[in-house]
């Protein structure tokens, strides 16, 4: 398969060889991702017009299917290596996820070693410490009656919203 590919392809599919992916940091890992994204969707587009316009030529399309070869062929190198990038790009982010973890609990650590500030032991100092209040809640109106809405309420409203939404997006892409 890696006779189809020209000289630049082939050396972008070798950069998605495991030995080369361990030497990568997160961020080439990404650049390299998005680089093999792209050429894998350039040939499944390339792939899927070029069968599109043969089906009327030969007649259907099981017939079709057999004169597109090469774009196939190019679009599922792509997606071999784009499934390795994508398996060394999300071990980077792990690593990387468990590193800036471990960095915020040792900041944390160092931040609770200072001696915390002494409790108040009356109930004034509590009320003093405690931040004030605004005052009473308005209570919601609702059909059953609680101060809670209602969960279907709630659905039904984020369910307008979207179809809305959705709505919107279909003039907006006229």
């Amino acid at each position: 398969m890696l006779a189809l590919l020209t000289d630049a392809e082939r050396l972008l599919v070798a950069e998605t060889e495991k030995a080369n992916l361990t030497t990568l940091t997160e961020d080439e890992l990404a650049a390299l991702h998005d680089r093999i994204r792209r050429a894998r969707t350039k040939y499944t587009t390339n792939y899927r017009r070029q069968a599109a316009s043969s089906v009327g030529k030969v007649g259907g399309r099981g017939k079709a299917h057999g004169q597109n070869q090469r774009s196939r062929a190019k679009a599922e190198v792509f997606e071999v290596a784009l499934a390795n990038v994508s398996t060394a790009l999300a071990a980077a982010a792990r690593r990387s996820a468990a590193e800036l973890k471990s960095e915020r609990l040792a900041a944390a650590r160092a931040a609770g070693a200072t001696p915390a500030p002494a409790k108040a032991t009356s109930t004034t100092a509590k009320r003093a410490a405690a931040p004030a209040s605004r005052g009473p809640k308005a209570p919601v109106k609702t059909t059953s009656g609680s101060k809670r809405p209602a969960p279907s309420k709630a659905k039904k409203n984020a369910h307008t919203k979207a179809a809305g939404a959705r709505r919107q997006a279909k003039r907006d892409g006229r």
